[in-house]
């Protein structure tokens, strides 16, 4: 986009094609992450996250070397890996950050050989490792709304129980509650939100927006309801910022909404620190 735009454009950018896509895909992608992320927190599981995003990066490589969508694959990739992470923290193979090392690890190597193998890195990779929000099409804006849908759906109605099982899964279970039901649903859940993600803070950036707007909202300590209306709060206004900025001043939008992010942490915090 042209240095020449200011905010008061912003009724001519909303008449964009591109930027509808990428302000509607941005919403979606902040709407799930603050929820998904807030549970991530809850559950003391928030590197998962991190893990499976880096795992993602081999089925990303993996994708543009067959000229699969890249999307994919990383999916694929991704809910293997963690319900292999799953797998190996309920059967003792592994601690949970142990597994999510070895998967984090076998996800990024098998991603450079392949890339070694296709000759290197083009700026299609570069706009998967760091996000691209403004690159979101027609058929990424169906994938991530799908994906959104499954998400944001899952959570809206299970949501009482999966804060049953998080916080006590023994009771859950002797309540009738199917506790390794709803965490395997809640683990495709996780691998889901990080490849819906992927397009708006790319791979390295994606466990930020999963994690900081929910620690935001929990600095309030408020009820679980008001904190994920506040994490989801915190997650839009983020990702409409990084938006905003990168159309009108070509700024990196992934960086500006992690900053962003960061900052309005950092803010809640010291008002609460100071109240």
């Amino acid at each position: 986009m042209s240095h020449e735009l200011t905010i008061w454009d912003l009724p001519r950018l909303l008449g964009y094609q591109f930027f509808q896509f990428a302000l509607i895909g941005g919403v979606i992608v902040a709407l799930s992450c603050a929820l998904v992320g807030l549970f991530l927190i809850l559950r003391k599981e928030a590197m998962l996250g991190d893990g499976v995003a880096h795992t993602s990066f081999g089925g990303i490589a993996i994708g543009l070397y067959l000229g699969i969508y890249p999307l994919l694959t990383a999916l694929i990739v991704s809910v293997v890996a963690v319900l292999a992470i799953s797998y190996m923290k309920r059967k003792g193979v592994a601690h949970s950050d142990s597994s999510i090392a070895v998967f984090l690890a076998l996800g990024f190597s098998t991603g450079l050989i392949v890339i070694s193998l296709a000759g290197g890195f083009n700026i299609e990779l570069f706009s998967y490792l760091f996000g691209d929000i403004l690159t979101i099409d027609a058929f990424d804006l169906m994938t991530v709304s799908v994906l959104g849908m499954v998400v944001l759906g899952f959570i809206g109605i299970f949501h009482k129980e999966l804060l049953s099982v998080t916080f006590d899964a023994e009771s859950s279970r002797l309540m009738g509650i199917p506790v390794r039901g709803l965490e395997t649903g809640f683990s495709l859940l996780v691998a889901l939100t990080i490849v819906l993600s992927i397009k708006v803070v790319g791979i390295i950036l994606v466990v930020a927006l999963l994690v900081i707007p929910g620690l935001s909202a929990l600095q309030l300590g408020r009820s679980f309801r008001s904190t994920a209306m506040f994490s989801i709060v915190f997650g839009t206004t983020s990702v409409l910022m990084g938006l905003l900025l990168n159309a009108i001043y070509n700024v990196a939008a992934a960086g500006v909404i992690i900053f962003t992010s960061t900052g309005l942490f950092l803010f809640v915090a010291l008002y609460k620190r100071l109240e």
